[in-house]
């Protein structure tokens, strides 16, 4: 059963929301402020954020990031804050889907199945000969070998991969895989790499690609 985390101030809406998504088959938290979905994320585990953008105590832009920092889970934002703008910044802290207010519940739920319709396919990923599961945290070769993934060589791989066709720099690969860690350094990145294209048969770099001064470009398979 997926987990949806809810982060939505409004009772009404609220209270409507979890309850179709709970009859829809889904494990829904429900919080009603930055700081009660940020308990909530601390949590982890989720398979996708519903996040409405204006909350009493802050901005649901800034639970994303926390988000985005710690994991790879979708994010859906929900606002009636509908300017290009704000639409832009949401896709650019890494937003899968940005639902305008106000809109149908038929929609809202279509847009959740695609979501996470999409998180899988992104997860289960065939590339050359070689099948990879971010979940599992392993490559598959076609004689049936394995290779298991290092924790956070899997959240690069998999941020490298939901990311494309974008080029991810190295400051945000550090942000997002490494956030606050110890004392991670850009050769922190280059040799997560480096242990990325050895289990994936890459060592020539076709499938995840150096640009050179910024950072790296996944340009291998599609999901599963």
């Amino acid at each position: 059963m997926n987990r949806i985390l809810l982060v939505e101030d409004d009772a009404s809406l609220g209270q409507t929301l979890a309850e179709r998504l709970e009859r829809a088959g889904y494990a829904v938290s429900w919080g009603r402020t930055v700081a009660e979905g940020e308990r909530l994320i601390g949590e982890g585990g989720w398979d996708l954020a519903i996040l409405d953008v204006k909350l009493p105590d802050g901005s649901g832009f800034g639970l994303a990031r926390l988000i985005k920092r710690a994991a790879t889970t979708p994010v859906m934002f929900m606002t009636a804050l509908n300017s290009a703008e704000n639409r832009l910044e949401g896709y650019e802290i890494g937003g899968d889907e940005y639902l305008p207010k106000p809109f149908h519940l038929k929609e809202f739920l279509i847009r959740v199945r695609h979501v996470l319709a999409t998180q899988h396919r992104a997860r289960h990923v065939r590339a050359r000969d070689r099948t990879i599961d971010l979940d599992a945290l392993t490559v598959r070769a076609a004689d049936g070998r394995v290779v298991s993934l290092q924790p956070r060589d899997g959240k690069v791989l998999a941020l490298l991969i939901q990311s494309a066709p974008r080029v991810i720099d190295r400051a945000e690969i550090l942000d997002r895989a490494w956030g606050e860690d110890r004392f991670p350094t850009s050769r922190s990145v280059d040799n997560a790499i480096v242990r990325l294209r050895q289990a994936l048969g890459d060592e020539e770099g076709v499938l995840i690609r150096s640009v050179r001064g910024i950072g790296y470009q996944w340009f291998g398979g599609e999901g599963i």
